[in-house]
């Protein structure tokens, strides 16, 4: 048979993508290398002559529709190949929310175009390899939340889609509406947006509009269908005790209920002026605590197993006291990741910076626990930009 593609491998081996599979011998050195399930041309088929001559054959009758499996894990690119391209759409996505910010505040209409490619770009680059994207995220800085949560929400919210087998055609509409969701958040006065401790009802009730906001301004701006129910509808909990519409489950879309969690999940774990980021597993328990009368128990345990609980990004203590990035997931060991070590926790004294692949039989160390930068006086932003960064 002539193969196509691989399109699930365990092994770390690189073959050739395409070419003649043509004895038993050969099927056998694939499944060593760890291919365990590829593509092939029906339409070609490799026959013996009578004098034992290998010939191709061309299959003139239409062939058997093919099934390939779903595999949300597939990656063309390894990260360190995707990095580049991924930390220029973030960079894009900055600058763009940026100029949307200020077109809202000068009374103007917002471009969707700009979002909408910029949503297609996330969607490739998740598809490439959704590692170098899921990276960037954790890179918070504390006075840049309105910017990048949004950001962020439509990367991971990209993610989880891919891991649910949704169309592309209806991620790049996901994405677009995360992208936007929180755009109406221009109208909401700063002292009161930025508040560091507890709203009155009287703010609360400021601040619960600006779900409505951002779905009149996308709806002026044209859009329409699932991004602007994302932008609308957000907040919007099972049980109708959300904001601004008060709406119940069975008024909220699967795309809905998917922005919901990703909302929460990134709005916990991120880096503010006035609050400490939350360790994703803590994020994760908020988010089970609150299914079924807020969230969709079914997709926040999918959303849990997509992300992985320990992210990449993620601050790690190996059992050796180094500190490590994990920069890889590993879907069929979630514990045992692909980590960048750099610093030592025990001499307090950064380190040579090595990777590892905690699920190598030849390694021995181990994962500890997720920890937050701060303890350990470690400016991960830095060793980011320094380390992980083209």
């Amino acid at each position: 048979m002539f193969v196509q593609s691989v399109t699930k491998q365990t092994g770390k081996i690189r073959i050739k993508n395409q070419g003649w599979v043509k004895t038993q011998g050969g099927i056998d050195k694939l499944a060593k290398a760890g291919i365990l399930e590829v593509v092939i041309d029906p339409d070609k088929t490799l026959t013996m002559s009578s004098d034992n001559k290998v010939e191709e054959q061309q299959n003139t009758s239409p062939p058997e529709p093919q099934t390939v499996a779903h595999n949300p894990w597939h990656t063309s690119h390894s990260v360190s190949a995707e990095m580049a391209k991924a930390n220029s759409l973030y960079n894009e996505a900055k600058s763009l929310q940026s100029k949307a910010f200020n077109d809202i505040r000068t009374g103007n209409k917002i471009d969707i175009a700009p979002f909408q490619e910029l949503a297609s770009g996330f969607m490739d680059s998740v598809f490439r390899n959704q590692d170098a994207l899921a990276c960037i995220t954790r890179m918070r800085e504390k006075d840049a939340y309105l910017l990048e949560h949004s950001i962020n929400v439509s990367i991971l919210i990209s993610i989880f889609a891919k891991h649910l087998g949704i169309d592309k055609s209806i991620i790049q509409e996901i994405a677009t509406g995360a992208l936007l969701h929180d755009i109406g958040k221009i109208k909401i006065p700063d002292e009161i947006l930025n508040k560091p401790g507890k709203l009155t009802d009287e703010e609360y009730q400021i601040i619960q509009d600006h779900a409505r906001f951002s779905k009149e301004i996308l709806e002026q701006s044209g859009l329409s269908g699932i991004a602007v129910e994302i932008a609308g509808f957000h907040h919007e909990r099972l049980d109708g005790s959300g904001y601004p519409f008060g709406k119940h489950g069975d008024e909220l879309s699967l795309y809905v209920r998917m922005a919901s969690i990703v909302d929460v999940y990134d709005a916990l774990t991120a880096e503010r002026v006035y609050k400490a980021g939350m360790e994703p597993i803590k994020a994760f328990k908020i988010l089970k605590d609150g299914c079924p009368d807020s969230f969709d128990g079914d997709l926040v345990t999918k959303f849990i197993q997509c992300i992985g609980i320990h992210p990449v990004g993620t601050l790690v203590k190996l059992e050796s006291q180094k500190l490590a990035v994990v920069t890889r997931s590993n879907p069929s060991s979630p514990l045992k990741p692909v980590v960048k070590v750099f610093y030592n926790a025990k001499h307090a004294h950064y380190t040579e910076v090595q990777d590892i692949d905690l699920a190598n039989n030849r390694c021995h160390d181990s994962l500890e626990a997720a920890v937050r930068p701060n303890d350990f006086n470690v400016d991960l932003i830095r060793f980011f930009k320094n380390s992980i960064l083209p």
